[in-house]
């Protein structure tokens, strides 16, 4: 392919060539004069609330997943631990004086009962404001219903294979749900 030379041409931004930020949606989410809520995952998930500044955004609160281990919760990238990191990261916020937030997602792909949406749902249920349409998480998937049904089925040496991490922290995925409301609970007190 022939690389564009004239006049006209021009280069855009690092960030943008590296596919790692979309400037024109972020301009858009800054206009709205609120904190952006950024969500991003991998081994865990990371929730901030972040405040557009001339000099730079600047971060007003965060929670990471790894965090949720002082309420007895074992933390994975899944729907379950970032609907708690949105909520200990909302909590956080609170103190910091956010009243409301919108979803900032970079460029992953709105797709339904993602991790993102999910964090956003635990913002909103720990107190704060945000647009969010109805139906993108369902509620069995928050509380963990999907994955105490799947350990149930499988069969013991199944279930040592799949589960095995869970295991070693002392965590029992039979009975996620009621850990799960235990960790809520336990966040909800710290607010």
């Amino acid at each position: 392919m022939a690389k564009a030379t004239g006049p006209t041409y021009r280069v855009a931004f690092r960030r943008r060539r590296e596919n790692r930020t979309d400037y024109e949606k972020r301009l858009r989410l800054v206009k709205g004069g609120l904190p952006r809520m950024v969500v991003r995952y991998g081994k865990e998930v990371i929730v901030q609330f972040v405040e557009y500044s001339d000099t730079g955004d600047r971060t007003l609160a965060a929670a990471s997943s790894g965090a949720l281990k002082k309420f007895g919760w074992a933390p994975r990238a899944n729907v379950p631990t970032a609907y708690l990191t949105g909520m200990y990261a909302a909590a956080l916020a609170k103190k910091k004086g956010v009243k409301g937030f919108v979803l900032d997602m970079g460029l992953k792909a709105p797709v339904r009962n993602a991790l993102p949406f999910a964090a956003q749902k635990g913002a909103i249920d720990g107190g704060l404001e945000s647009p969010q349409g109805k139906g993108m998480v369902d509620e069995g998937r928050i509380t963990g219903a999907h994955i105490e049904e799947y350990a149930k089925s499988l069969s013991a040496e199944d279930f040592k294979k799949k589960f095995s991490s869970y295991e070693k922290e002392g965590f029992d995925p039979k009975e996620f749900i009621k850990l799960f409301g235990k960790a809520k609970e336990a966040i909800l007190k710290e607010a």
